[in-house]
């Protein structure tokens, strides 16, 4: 390994030019004064076509159709553009997918749901090391259901194993909330394994997608997922505060009654009825004015990962990563910075999380320097790579920056 930083430079040009998917860069809004953006796990880049989209709404859909646009095309907006997210991304059939809310939102509904759905059963087991939204929703809705939380903890740096989920669950589980992808160390879980293993207990598994999906190929109907979230303003580039998206299995619609009853989830929208009945499959899960406008930009983005193809994506994301960790070897080892993240690549998603007491200062440093990426507590650096969007210039570049600020004497 050298520490050359012209010589990782010229290896990232060689990357770049040898890249299948490098002309997609062009795709995607530039920045002025951005070295490096290594932070499209939190907020994907706009596409140049966005720009265009959101003119033409303004001008024809609702300047043109009006009111009349929610007949034509907007209140199957939701259920249309679920299913276009479950093919392009989930491995789903259509009809379990719908588009509205945020994060937090669905997990809310689909928790709630699931152990309401679950009479008898007293427990739900979430990780330690979940998003904080993932805990805090359950937390929540246990204490509004009388019921107990089983918390399992995961090894430093690592992400929940099917033994684990093996040892936690029994015929007390209603539930098992996971995430696919761990925010902090970017490990994948066992998903097919430990969704068999809570099935095997009469659990019901919820996995949170939300580093996943557009980054991580997922196969949701073949390994019997029961109910999943993710957001869209990371890998699916929908934009800030854009909508999350719910999926859920077809076998459960008949039992899954979600708990925010709202006219927009009812079976007949425009009835004004005294009393709600929902709506049938999917469709229930949603309860107010679905946010059209939100929904916009990440067409552009389906559409785009849908003509390269997910497993090209999967394989920039191993590429970017991996070219990211060889990197990190070389150039910030030296200074005692530890990868936080998984050598495997198999294991490991499209994000690399690199330890070092002095990440939280380098990291305002950097921003201010151009180069973006995110900090963790206590310690972590996450290099964030979008794969169609991200060059392996970006990535040579900023972690030369990183290596520059961490030589200099610190206070």
């Amino acid at each position: 390994m050298t520490h050359d930083v012209a010589g990782w430079a010229a290896r990232a040009a060689e990357l770049d030019a040898a890249d299948p998917l490098a002309p997609y860069r062009d795709a995607f809004i530039s920045s002025d004064g951005v070295v490096a953006y290594l932070d499209g796990n939190s907020l994907g880049r706009p596409l140049r076509a966005t720009r265009d989209r959101l003119s033409g709404f303004v001008d024809r859909p609702w300047g043109d159709r009006l009111i009349r646009a929610w007949d034509e095309e907007w209140m199957a907006a939701p259920t249309e553009l679920g299913d276009t997210v479950a093919r392009v991304c989930l491995g789903a059939a259509p009809g379990q997918t719908v588009v509205a809310d945020s994060t937090t939102v669905l997990l809310y509904k689909l928790v709630r749901a699931a152990v309401d759905a679950q009479p008898g059963r007293t427990e739900i087991v979430v990780d330690t090391d979940n998003f904080p939204t993932d805990r805090f929703v359950v937390e929540g809705v246990a204490a509004e259901r009388g019921l107990e939380l089983t918390w399992i903890t995961p090894e430093p740096h690592a992400t929940v194993t099917p033994d684990q989920v093996r040892a936690a669950v029994s015929d007390r589980t209603a539930l098992v909330l996971l995430s696919h992808v761990a925010y902090r160390s970017g490990q994948i879980a066992d998903l097919p394994a430990i969704t068999e293993i809570a099935h095997d207990a009469g659990a019901l598994v919820l996995w949170d997608l939300c580093h996943s999906a557009g980054s991580v190929e997922l196969a949701l109907d073949e390994h019997q997922v029961d109910l999943a979230v993710g957001c869209t303003y990371k890998y699916l580039n929908g934009g800030p505060g854009a909508p999350a998206f719910a999926y859920l299995a077809g076998r459960h619609h008949d039992r899954i009654r979600q708990p925010i009853q709202g006219w927009m989830g009812a079976a007949d929208v425009f009835a004004m009825a005294e009393r709600y009945q929902p709506a049938a499959g999917v469709r229930q899960l949603i309860s107010g004015t679905p946010p059209i406008v939100g929904m916009l930009p990440m067409r552009d983005m389906l559409a785009l990962i849908d003509e390269v193809g997910m497993s090209a994506v999967r394989r920039k994301s191993v590429a970017l990563t991996a070219f990211a960790v060889e990197v990190a070897d070389a150039l910030l080892a030296p200074y005692d910075v530890r990868l936080a993240s998984p050598r495997d690549p198999s294991v490991r998603g499209s994000h690399v999380t690199l330890d070092h007491p002095d990440f939280r200062q380098v990291t305002a440093e950097l921003w201010e320097r151009g180069v973006i990426p995110d900090f963790r507590p206590p310690h972590g650096l996450r290099i964030g790579l979008s794969p169609l969007s991200t060059s392996f210039a970006e990535v040579a570049a900023g972690l030369s920056v990183v290596a520059e600020l961490l030589s200099r004497p610190r206070a």
